[in-house]
Order: C-alpha cells, then sequence, then structure tokens
C-alpha cells in the first residue's frame, strides 16, 4: 500500500507478480584432479581454455597425466574446467631403488642424491664362483668396492653404506648375476617452493615446484619516501609481473605482502618486511635486460617438485576435514563431471579413490568418469574370471554407482613431449570435453555417444574392439569407445555403472541420470526464494507457476518424451502434498515428475521380399 493518502488524486502502487524465474544450471563443468608443476594446491581453479590451464598450472608435464586430460577435454568441446592441484603429502623423502643382477637395493638416504648412485655387480677377486664384488659410486665421488661378499653376508657389509639391501624385498638367496653399473631410480626431495632473502627481505614461490627456480626479482627505488618497484620474472614462461609504489609499511594501503597476496601469480613474502626497506638491485649493464641481469636482479632457488602423488593424497578420508584433495571443491559452487585421470603414466588411482570419488559425486549431483584399469587388455580382462580381477572384483574395488560411468579402452594420441609419438591416455579428458560438446549442440537429455560423438585427437584406441566384443561389455555397463572407417573413434555407449542388464535399474542410462540431476540441481536452486514464505495455497500456486515454467521450457526444447505437457510431465504443490501435519512442521512438499527420453541404443530393420501376385 501507499505509505499515506494525503491528498486527492491517483496512486500508484507495485504488486509482486509471484514470478520467480528457475534459470537451469550448467551441465558439462568439469572437475579435474591431479598432479601439475605449478599453481595453487587443493584449491579449484576456474579455466576456460588450455591456454589458461597453461599459464597458472604449467601445462603438459611428463610426471603427471592431468595436463593431457585437460588438454583432451577442452579439445572435444569442453569449455570451462574445475583444476584442483593435489601436491605429495609425503612426511619423509623418498629413497631411490633398484635391482642389480637380482640384488634389490635401496638407498640408505632419501631424496634425489639417491638418483645419483650406481651400484655393479662383478666377479669377486678371488674368482671364488659362490663370492661377488658390489661396487657403489655416488655421483663424482669415487666408487666404494665391497669384494669377496656372500648372498648371506652382503646385508651386514652394507649395513652403513650409501646403498643397502631392500627390506621390502626378499633377502637374496642366491649369488646375484654380474650386472651394472645401473642407476637407482625413484629418490625424490619433498615439495618446497623456491626462496631467496636480500637483505632481511624474503620472497618466495606462489606455490610449490621446481619451476620457481626459474623466477627473478628486482626492487628498484620508486619516487615518493619509502616506496619501491618489484619487478619479476618467469623465465620459463616468459610471464612479468611488475607492481609500482610498494611500501614496507604494513598500515600503508600499497603493502607489499598484501599487494602480492591478492595481485601476484609468482611470489609472495615470507615473514616481516624490513621497514624501511633499503634493498635495492644496482643498475643493469648498458642495453641490458633488468631482470636477467646478473647485478641487477636476483634469482629464487631450491624450489622441489616433491615425489609423485599417492592415491592418499587425494582420497584419505581425513582430508575432509580440512577441504584437501577430493574434497577440495567443497570450495567450488558447482560442477557436473569429475575426471580423475591416473596417478602417472603408468600408475591407476586405487580402488579407495575411485570409491570416493563416486560417492561425492553422489552428495553433489555430479557424474564421475571413471577410467578403465591399465591391465585391462580385451573384454575378458574387463569381465574377470575371479574374484579379484575384472570390473566387479577386488582390484578395480569399486560399487556400481549411478552416479559414475565407466568407459573402455585407452586412447592412443601423440604426445607433443615426446617428439609427438604415439601415447596412452586415459579417456576421461576426451569423454568429458564429448559430453560437452553434446550439451552444447543437442542438450543434456541427448546421449553423449554416436557417430557425432567422434574424439578429437585420438589416432588410435589401444584395444580396436569388435561387434561382438563390444556386445560383451555393453550388458554389464561398460561403454565402449569403437573405431569405424570413415567415421573415426567414436563413444560407442551411454549406460552408467547401474546400466547392467542384470541390475535393471532406473538409471541405466546417462543422459536419463544426467538430465535428472541438472532438474534436480536447477530446482534446488531455484526454489530458495519458497524459505521462510507462509505455507499456504497462495505459496503452493506461485511454486506450481515457476516450476511448472521450469519444466515446460524444458518440453519445449524436446527434453521429454510426450506429445503434450500432461504426458511429458507434473507439478504438484497443493493440500495432498502438503498436509497440516507438514505445515505444522515447517514442510512443503513438491513433487516433480518427467518423461525422460531414453537412446534408441539397438535399431532393428525388418525386411522382407514382396510377394508379386503372379496369377492371370
Amino acid at each position: 500500500m501507499p505509505t499515506s493518502l494525503t491528498y486527492p488524486g491517483v496512486y500508484i502502487e507495485e504488486l509482486p507478480s509471484g514470478v520467480h524465474t528457475i534459470t537451469g544450471v550448467a551441465t558439462s563443468i568439469t572437475a579435474f584432479i591431479g598432479s601439475a608443476p605449478r599453481g595453487p594446491t587443493d584449491e579449484p581453479v576456474r579455466v576456460q581454455s588450455f591456454a589458461e590451464f597453461d599459464r597458472q598450472f604449467g601445462g603438459l608435464w611428463v610426471q603427471s597425466t592431468l595436463g593431457y586430460a585437460v588438454s583432451q577435454f577442452f579439445n572435444n568441446g569442453g569449455g570451462d574446467a574445475l583444476i584442483v592441484r593435489v601436491a605429495s603429502t609425503a612426511a619423509a623423502p623418498v629413497k631411490a631403488k633398484g635391482n642389480v643382477g637380482g640384488l634389490a637395493l635401496i638407498a640408505a638416504a632419501g631424496g634425489e642424491q639417491g638418483n645419483t648412485i650406481a651400484v655393479t655387480v662383478g666377479n669377486a677377486t678371488s674368482g671364488t664362483a659362490t663370492r661377488f664384488k658390489l661396487t657403489a659410486k655416488v655421483g663424482s665421488n669415487a666408487a666404494v668396492d665391497f669384494d669377496e661378499q656372500t648372498p648371506a653376508g652382503i646385508g651386514a657389509a652394507l649395513a652403513a653404506a650409501a646403498v643397502v639391501l631392500d627390506p621390502a624385498a626378499p633377502a637374496p638367496a642366491a649369488r646375484p648375476t654380474n650386472a651394472g653399473p645401473i642407476n637407482l631410480t625413484g629418490g625424490a626431495d619433498l615439495p618446497a617452493v623456491a626462496t631467496v632473502t636480500l637483505g632481511g627481505f624474503t620472497l618466495v614461490a606462489a606455490s610449490a615446484g621446481k619451476w620457481g627456480s626459474a623466477l627473478r626479482f628486482r626492487v628498484e627505488v620508486a619516487p615518493g619516501a619509502g616506496k619501491f618497484n618489484l619487478l619479476v620474472r618467469d623465465t620459463g614462461t616468459g610471464v612479468n609481473e611488475r607492481f609500482l609504489n610498494l611500501s614496507a609499511d604494513p598500515n600503508d594501503a600499497r603493502f607489499v605482502s598484501t599487494v602480492l597476496e591478492q595481485q601476484s601469480q609468482l611470489v609472495r613474502t615470507q615473514g616481516s618486511v624490513p621497514n624501511p626497506l633499503t634493498t635495492f638491485q644496482g643498475a643493469p649493464a648498458a642495453g641490458a635486460d633488468p631482470l636477467l641481469d646478473a647485478t641487477a636482479s636476483t634469482p629464487l632457488a631450491n624450489g622441489v617438485d616433491g615425489p609423485p602423488i599417492a592415491d592418499n593424497d587425494i582420497s584419505l578420508a581425513n582430508l575432509a576435514n580440512t577441504k584437501h584433495g577430493l574434497w577440495a571443491l567443497d570450495n567450488a559452487d558447482l560442477f557436473n563431471l569429475l575426471c580423475i585421470p591416473p596417478l602417472t603414466f603408468d600408475t591407476d588411482i586405487n580402488a579407495t579413490t575411485r570409491t570416493a570419488a563416486a560417492a561425492y559425486c553422489k552428495k553433489r549431483r555430479a557424474l564421475y568418469i571413471v577410467d578403465p584399469l591399465m591391465a585391462w587388455d580385451g573384454p575378458a580382462a574387463v569381465i574377470g574370471n575371479s574374484a579379484a580381477t575384472g570390473i566387479d572384483g577386488t582390484t578395480f574395488g569399486m560399487a556400481r554407482s549411478e552416479n559414475a560411468a565407466l568407459f573402455f579402452p585407452f586412447i592412443l594420441s601423440p604426445d607433443p613431449l615426446q617428439e609427438n609419438r604415439l601415447e596412452t591416455f586415459a579417456p576421461c579428458g576426451a569423454v568429458a570435453g564429448v559430453m560437452a560438446r553434446t550439451d552444447t549442440n543437442r542438450g543434456v537429455w541427448k546421449a553423449p555417444a554416436g557417430i557425432e560423438a567422434t574424439v578429437a585427437g585420438a589416432s588410435a584406441l589401444s584395444v580396436k574392439l569388435t561387434d561382438g566384443e563390444n556386445g560383451q561389455l555393453n550388458p554389464i555397463g561398460v561403454n565402449c569407445l569403437r573405431s569405424f572407417p570413415v567415421i573415426g573413434r567414436v563413444v560407442w555407449g551411454a549406460r552408467t555403472m547401474r546400466g547392467a542388464d542384470q541390475l535393471a535399474d532406473q538409471w541405466k542410462y546417462i543422459p536419463v541420470r544426467r538430465l535428472a540431476l541438472y532438474i534436480e540441481e536447477s530446482l534446488f536452486r531455484g526454489t530458495q526464494w519458497v524459505v521462510f514464505e507462509p505455507n499456504d495455497e497462495p505459496l503452493w500456486a506461485q511454486i506450481r507457476l515457476n516450476v511448472g515454467a521450469f519444466m515446460q521450457d524444458m518440453f519445449r526444447k524436446g527434453a521429454f518424451q510426450g506429445s503434450m505437457p500432461r504426458d511429458a510431465y507434473f507439478v504438484k504443490c497443493d493440500g495432498e502434498t502438503t498436509t497440516q501435519q507438514d505445515i505444522d512442521n515447517g514442510i512443503v512438499n513438491i513433487q516433480v515428475g518427467f518423461a525422460p527420453l531414453k537412446p534408441a541404443e539397438f535399431v532393428i530393420l525388418s525386411i522382407q521380399q514382396i510377394v508379386r501376385n503372379t496369377g492371370a
């Protein structure tokens, strides 16, 4: 009502319309979890192109499959990704290991230094057949000989050496064969950020990794009392940052620590900043680049990538408390698809990680795209012939979930870091890109499979399946990637892991499940206005109006079965769905039903001859 009626005349009153438009959420935001050479850790970062991923996370990396999965996602039509970089949380440096002539050895101390240990096994000086000589050489140091050794005594002889018997391996039972020199491998230091201190002013790289050792910085005097400029260059990528008129005074609006934390992608300060700052580099030589000249700039050093990540860095249960690993996605508002590619090119994620990912996707109304095991070299391996192997075996170890879909086999693509030679890659990134492309072109209700679902960038598949082999895998809920003449490599399956024929599950098909998740998430967000409104017929009518308008819009787009709206969907919210007891308990019940489109998996052509009447 108008505030007051004080004079004769016309008063304008604006009335609420009851319209609260429900907007559909995104359908193909894809979350990727894995290791990268740089970037924020345990924090979801949105990127919308591979170039942006390259700038923030270092692009492709031989030690991780994450960058390749992201690249394949964007190459296949993806447009929106969330990247969670996970770093190793190992408590101690990893020790280098090796096998020399059947003798399992390990470095006495952890760290990358162990990779410089070279071991040789040869004949003992005495020439006795049962004895041998072991020679260990650490880097450029002088070699140390352990002569006249026996299998039983070699452990005691090496007790104080740089290399010892691997306690996890069986004790040597026979004389090792002559071999070497062989370097131990796999040693790794703990992750560390590159750092440098100059006159009490300490700068560190924005994240851990060797990449930080490629940074150089310069501090120069700026006009104004106590002001200075900071110039930073990443010599690895050529990225420059320039911060002007900084201050060492914490009360100043341009305090250096605050400015770098909020604006720099390369460096941070560490500890207190001397005030006033008196550390400035000298002028560069004539014509020299001030950020490359040795006297005009200073490098950061000692950045360490650390050991490869393990499943515990992604899915250990207690990470949920700190929102690290998989649960870093708690800090993301929305994602629709989840990809966790293999940890390395020869290491699958384990059953714990797959199970945690599926459960988390169910909680967040998303779909987990599951990669096959590297050991699956054909349909027989996928099906499994024992309790330990195959899709339902303990090795795979993942319960069937309606919020997960498994794709087989791996794809072969050129690797830019290996002279474009073909490398084997997990399919999750490419499949997520195909889903995103299908959503854009056709809608989330269209199965992301068929001759339109080509896998861009795939030169071949690791297993070329026949129709008969496809027929063995499809009924157990395994989606196949196929290669056809002219068409190329395509996604040729659209079932969830509940899609096995024996389960007869309502969420058998990926498009049906994803459509339901889309409706659920859209209505969840679009009905927040209902909370605390008076719970009576006027509210119920508004709910029916707004939810019905959303469902009607989807019907017009062809998302449902049926030629008429009443055949395609319903929305109920009235005295039948919400009883007086519900009202007393503060509950309003909304029932929404829809008739989903289901993919035509099997096309049957019935052909017969027409018999002409030959009679007179």
